[in-house]
């Protein structure tokens, strides 16, 4: 299944189950075939999206420090994480904050 994020205020936002059902859980939102995300609802989305960002990435540095530490050859290639799947939903989610539009799925 792949999420339709749609708003007045943004181009739609297209992304696939695993990441969208994520985001959508880390902000307080049951994943299912529709939904929507009310302006007074998003600045503490976008917090929640930020601090899990800043989480994995502690997580990630702790875990690559601890490797090295240990002897291990740390591979340089960086993964795609939560920033880069979750960017794109922060900056819908701002803009529409800012239009006073709700953002909404499977509509």
């Amino acid at each position: 299944m792949i999420y339709k994020f749609q708003s007045k205020a943004d181009s739609d936002l297209f992304m696939n189950v695993g990441p969208a059902e994520r985001i959508l859980s880390i902000i307080g939102k049951s994943a299912g075939p529709q939904g929507i995300i009310e302006p007074a609802e998003m600045p503490a989305a976008i917090a929640a999206l930020e601090a899990a960002v800043d989480a994995e990435e502690q997580a990630r540095n702790a875990a690559v420090e601890s490797a090295t530490a240990d002897g291990q050859v740390v591979s340089t290639a960086q993964p795609i994480g939560l920033k880069q799947r979750s960017w794109p939903f922060i900056q819908m989610l701002k803009r529409c904050q800012e239009a006073d539009t709700p953002v909404v799925w499977g509509v």
